[in-house]
């Protein structure tokens, strides 16, 4: 029988958009969107919708909402006033004071003040019609694309461009002719790009006569464009409209504490300020800080070690979140040069001069443009529209230790930021350097006692003498990811832990430890954004993200297999980085700070007296964290100024980009790749501030001029499409329950926790039946029981504890679903511009095809208790919903967990849980309503003294195997702050 070929997919346009305000989903039915809507924000809060998008009448109803319609929270907090009340009564427990005489003031485009509240001067912008150089949205939607998104080739757009050729009539042509076309048009853009320019270093000092070294007679290029032009572009960008202080702030919370947040809340901002009010033509004016980072990054090792050298650019008024989301709020300003030789030349001193002072003399070269504006203010459009008389100032100077070395001129080893001798770095006898002090000590000392006893390199001046206000000893910025993650815990701690592992065994007794330590780490239960070490530790390349999952679960690994006093080293250490790392720090946090540092110095100590470290700690990136406390009342949060930050960048400046070219001379096609990158997103940035990006970009419906047979013959295709694009809505949906874990996106909410919207299928609805079928049976009596607390609100009585038969009657449907999303406010991790950050807590029967996984939980117990003292601990065996006399109940099934003691462990510093069990041995088990869930908790088995875990232990068996569990409240920042 000859087979019936399939009637063709006709194209239906995506022309419906997500109301949630900052998603730019697509649809082309209701159905899709309402899936989506359901997965993905109905944890959030009620969504505004967009402003429509003209379009016939057939689709204006597509952007209401109904009473009551999927997507819409009710019992959440609302967008608009209550959030905002919430808002008003946490800024009410804080106390703001802006500096008296740089105060940001606006101005017109002439400098002179403008009376208060006044609006913004009009900019002269193009029409909203005005796309230029691109013809419409279509043509420059399509150029974003194929260029940034998805990086497409030359060869491939050509072909693509060519296809699309083939489809249109002889006198019409495709968007683009070929990618020279598409280039050119990207290059014609006249926002955004800042031109690159070059210049070039050689050696000047004496060359030996006979076989001088090429490094001698090479020329290094250095590429760069006007840090000056590119630090305009950030503070234009409407996207920081209200994500920058104009500025330096003192913030005050409770009990009058001084707060450190973003980078305009420190000290060194508002000390500046008070210099340049020293001059009266400074009133009213704003200081804008100049933040520098630089880091070598390697994008081939295979293919001849390729290394580029980028030097980035941010500005201090942009908040920390803002900074850390890479939003352009961080630009690469230049590539500087990397000399390189043979083994023969490059130990040699006169090399190794040549190679600091290239790198000093670039910096000073690049940054040339920005000292007359360190003086003297110029006028500058700012985010928000208005103008502002705008003055200078080098700030801090993110670096890894090698390249704080280089930029303070010292002798690695040796401290940036003090005097103390690099045999002694713990020393107390030592002064903070400073220029005074530096240029104090060339006058009075040789070269060798400089080198020897100072650690200073006396040939050699710092790029920040030639600008005003500027101590590149005070402006080193800490390095929380080299100097803290990577340096003190994974180089020094994990390495000492091992070390001593096989100092105190025997080679088999410590292979067979580590081994254990090893499945121990494999063992952890799976958790959100925890990583799965399904080897342990005993992987070869170490990366930044594999070091922050290790320090989650180390402690417990290597519990029973070193000494308490170890341990408690190692909690020391990971209490002082959970605290560093916060995205808000008081007067509190900072004492708490010096404490775990105390305490990290006395019970290091075991490191020296057991052999592994015989000779002490004088290492420089443990003994930065002395400088912590003062930074971060400098600097603010830490984490705003973190190499983390430069490193990803490195990878939409250089190492996409570089893979992006040819190989061969890459970098100015790097250059030209970034220019690009710029250009479209300065674009995009104009067109959306002129309102011609809102809604999607999609294709009108044309006017239907069939007969009116073929037009129910199309309207029936279409409803098959739509019940199809229906069906694989729903699917997607569901496969997204895997990845909309992270950050999330809008304003400051309180944090809330709510069932999946997707059910399980297949198992019964009666409460007896599935009882039997998921294996609790006490499940209707335990409905039963919580019922008669949800009707009897305020009683002293629990249901667990009145007779059975005075508990409401059940007997209607129960429906299951897999997990339940906690939306919760936490800045110090992963998190969307307004701090949100949303996970998942699961309850299946099989995870990812495999074993049952049922996580845990926290369950608010009272609010008056600091900490975990006001929590309980529970597992998720079932999360249900039912109705009762015409109301519907979320709930979940859960088993109980119980403190073994009144305090956390004092060698770990968590707390210790074992499960709740009834009179006959069993797992104490009840039903709880959904409103009672805080968060996920994670909770990691705690071994029987030296116990080792069996080969083969699988992560699924820990929460059913261990008999006590530790609180691991090194999970993520969050937990560390609730589960103390």
């Amino acid at each position: 029988m000859p087979r019936v070929p399939a009637k063709p997919r006709k194209f239906k346009a995506r022309n419906l958009t997500c109301p949630y305000p900052t998603c730019r989903s697509l649809f082309k039915n209701a159905s899709g969107r309402t899936q989506h809507m359901n997965a993905m924000h109905a944890c959030t809060f009620a969504p505004a919708p967009r402003a429509p998008v003209p379009a016939p009448d057939e689709i204006e109803h597509q952007h209401d909402f109904e009473e009551g319609q999927p997507g819409q929270l009710h019992d959440a907090i609302a967008p608009d006033g209550d959030n905002e009340q919430h808002e008003i009564a946490q800024n009410e427990q804080r106390e703001t004071r802006l500096h008296p005489h740089l105060t940001g003031r606006p101005c017109r485009k002439n400098g002179h003040f403008l009376p208060p509240d006044s609006e913004p001067e009009p900019e002269d912008r193009p029409p909203p019609t005005d796309f230029s150089p691109y013809n419409n949205r279509p043509h420059f939607e399509l150029a974003d694309f194929l260029f940034r998104k998805d990086q497409m080739s030359g060869a491939k757009i050509d072909e693509l461009m060519g296809l699309w050729a083939a489809t249109l009539p002889e006198d019409q042509d495709p968007p683009f002719a070929d990618h020279k076309d598409l280039y050119e048009t990207i290059d014609d853009t006249p926002l955004g790009g800042v031109k690159w320019e070059s210049f070039t270093v050689s050696y000047t000092g004496v060359v030996p006569d006979v076989n001088p070294p090429a490094w001698m007679s090479d020329e290094y290029t250095v590429w760069y464009r006007c840090p000056r032009q590119v630090l305009l572009n950030q503070l234009s960008n409407p996207d920081f409209a209200h994500e920058m202080d104009y500025t330096p702030k003192q913030v005050y919370g409770t009990n009058n504490k001084r707060e450190y947040k973003d980078f305009m809340s420190g000290n060194w901002a508002w000390k500046q300020a008070d210099i340049l009010a020293e001059d009266p033509a400074n009133e009213g004016a704003t200081f804008c800080p100049v933040i520098l980072g630089s880091d070598k990054t390697t994008v081939s090792v295979g293919t001849g070690h390729t290394e580029y050298y980028p030097l980035y650019l941010s500005n201090g008024l942009v908040h920390n979140n803002a900074r850390r989301a890479h939003r352009n709020a961080v630009s690469v300003i230049a590539f500087l040069a990397i000399p390189k030789t043979d083994q023969e030349h490059q130990n040699l001193d006169n090399y190794r001069t040549f190679r600091r002072r290239l790198f000093h003399t670039s910096l000073r070269f690049i940054l040339h443009s920005l000292r007359p504006g360190m003086t003297e203010a110029e006028i500058v459009r700012c985010a928000d529209g208005h103008y502002r008389r705008m003055l200078y100032g080098l700030g801090p100077y993110i670096a890894d230790y090698p390249e704080q070395a280089l930029l303070a001129c010292i002798v690695q080893g040796w401290c940036p930021k003090c005097t103390a001798p690099h045999d002694d770095l713990d020393s107390a006898e030592c002064v903070r350097r400073s220029h005074e002090h530096t240029e104090a000590l060339l006058e009075a000392f040789n070269h060798a006692t400089l080198w020897n006893d100072y650690g200073v390199i006396s040939d050699l001046t710092p790029f920040t003498v030639d600008f005003p206000r500027a101590d590149i000893y005070e402006l080193i910025s800490p390095d929380l990811l080299h100097q803290v993650i990577k340096g003190t815990f994974k180089d020094h701690l994990v390495d000492w832990v091992v070390a001593y592992i096989e100092h105190e065994h025997s080679a088999s007794d410590a292979a067979a430890i580590l081994a254990d330590i090893d499945r121990r780490i494999a063992a952890t239960p799976s958790f959100p954004g925890l990583r799965n070490f399904e080897q342990g530790r005993g992987f070869k390349q170490w990366t930044g993200d594999d070091s922050k999952g290790l320090m989650k679960v180390f402690l417990p690994a290597i519990a029973g297999h070193v000494p308490e006093q170890m341990l408690r080293a190692v909690s020391a250490f990971m209490e002082f980085c959970y605290i560093a790392r916060r995205n808000v720090i008081d007067e509190h946090s900072l004492d708490m700070l010096d404490d775990a540092l105390e305490r990290f110095h006395r019970d290091r100590e075991i490191f020296r007296n057991v052999g592994v470290r015989p000779t002490g700690f004088s290492l420089p990136r443990q003994h930065s964290l002395k400088h912590y406390r003062p930074h971060i009342q400098l600097f603010g949060a830490l984490n705003g100024l973190c190499s983390s930050i430069t490193e990803s960048k490195h990878i939409k400046a250089v190492k996409e980009p570089w893979r992006r070219s040819s190989r061969f001379n890459a970098i100015g096609q790097m250059l030209l790749t970034n220019q690009r990158l710029d250009k479209l997103a300065a674009a995009r940035m104009d067109f959306t501030a002129r309102g011609m990006l809102n809604g999607p970009c999609v294709r009108l419906p044309r006017a239907i001029v069939a007969a009116p047979e073929e037009h129910a013959e199309d309207m029936q295709d279409e409803q098959e499409q739509e019940d199809n694009d229906a069906a694989a809505a729903a699917a997607a949906a569901i496969a997204a329950e895997d990845d909309d874990e992270g950050d999330v996106d809008g304003p400051t909410v309180l944090g809330e926790v709510v069932l999946a919207k997707g059910r399980v299928r297949g198992l019964p609805s009666d409460v007896e039946e599935l009882a039997d079928v998921v294996g609790h049976p006490r499940l209707p009596e335990l409905i039963r029981r919580f019922l008669f607390e949800q009707v009897n609100p305020g009683q002293d009585v629990s249901g667990m504890d009145v007779p059975l038969e005075d508990c409401p009657e059940f007997s209607g449907r129960v429906s299951i679903f897999p997990s339940a999303v906690a939306t919760y406010y936490a800045p110090s991790d992963m998190c969307g511009v307004g701090g949100m950050h949303r996970e998942r807590i699961r309850s299946v029967q099989s995870w990812r095809r495999g074993p049952p996984r049922r996580d845990c939980a926290f369950i608010e117990r009272d609010a008056n208790l600091p900490g975990f003292r006001g929590l309980h601990a529970v597992r998720v065996l079932l999360f249900m919903s039912l109705k009762y006399n015409g109301r519907l109940y979320p709930c979940a099934l859960v088993s109980w967990f119980s403190p073994i003691d009144d305090v956390p462990c004092p060698d770990t510093g968590m707390w210790i849980v074992e499960p709740d069990v009834d009179q006959d041995g069993t797992r104490s088990l009840s039903v709880v309503h959904i409103d009672c869930f805080l968060r996920g908790a994670h909770l990691i088995g705690v071994p029987a003294g030296d116990t080792f875990l069996p080969v083969g232990f699988q992560a699924s068996d820990s929460l059913d195997a261990f008999q006590a569990f530790y609180v691991n409240k090194y999970a993520d920042h969050h937990s560390h702050e609730i589960a103390f």
